[in-house]
């Protein structure tokens, strides 16, 4: 009964979709872990070489193909289920992390290892980002949008501030390769609560997709 009458109120009515609730939850976990994971890999280059030219060239590296790739990703998630193609980017989110994680914690890893899955993972975020912000259109009513985008950027200051807390207390204690584990833990929420959710079957495309290149 006091869920029910929280999301009456304006400020949280997005949340009376049980859809959005089940997205919001897992976002604000998976978040966290990214945050932690960002914090705890630039400890790790700058540990690993001093040099922060390279903390640098790292962030430019899982950047560039968001960049570069960002714009096939929104077509992708517009012909096809921004819902599985989510699903299927969480994955690939996962298995960086674990990888990533594997090697620090086996003393395997280099700057290359790192710049090499920082490009990997920019590649799964530019397919993952314009899918996730594609479901919510799917997830809310017209009339609920505003207020779920408003959430949902709130959620993300929030693990900005949670993430990089919880890293420092992590990494001192741990080390950053548990940092990497927390993270890859983390995708496990979103996964779970992407395929719990209950969406409507995509309307039939009438019309041959139009080439985002022209002719």
């Amino acid at each position: 009964m006091q869920f029910k009458l929280s999301t009456s109120s304006p400020l949280w009515r997005s949340l009376r979709h049980r859809n959005y609730r089940l997205y919001l939850t897992g976002q604000l976990v998976s978040v966290c872990g990214t945050w932690m994971q960002q914090v705890a890999l630039s400890w790790l280059v700058y540990r690993l070489t001093g040099s922060a030219t390279l903390l640098g060239v790292v962030g430019f590296a899982s950047q560039i193909p968001i960049f570069a790739l960002g714009p096939i990703g929104g077509v992708i998630s517009d012909r096809y289920s921004c819902h599985r193609v989510a699903v299927w980017m969480q994955c690939a989110a996962l298995a960086q992390a674990l990888l990533l994680s594997l090697l620090t914690l086996t003393g395997w890893i280099q700057p290359l290892h790192i710049i090499l899955l920082g490009i990997a993972l920019g590649v799964v975020y530019a397919f993952d980002m314009p899918a996730r912000q594609a479901l919510v259109h799917e997830m809310v009513d017209t009339e609920d949008l505003a207020n779920a985008v408003a959430l949902n950027s709130s959620m993300i200051n929030a693990a900005r501030i949670v993430g990089p807390a919880l890293a420092g207390l992590v990494v001192a204690k741990y080390g950053e390769g548990v940092c990497f584990i927390i993270n890859a833990v983390s995708y496990i929420a979103v996964i779970v609560a992407l395929l719990m959710m209950k969406l409507a079957a995509p309307p039939r495309r009438e019309t041959a997709p139009v080439s985002m290149v022209g002719r």
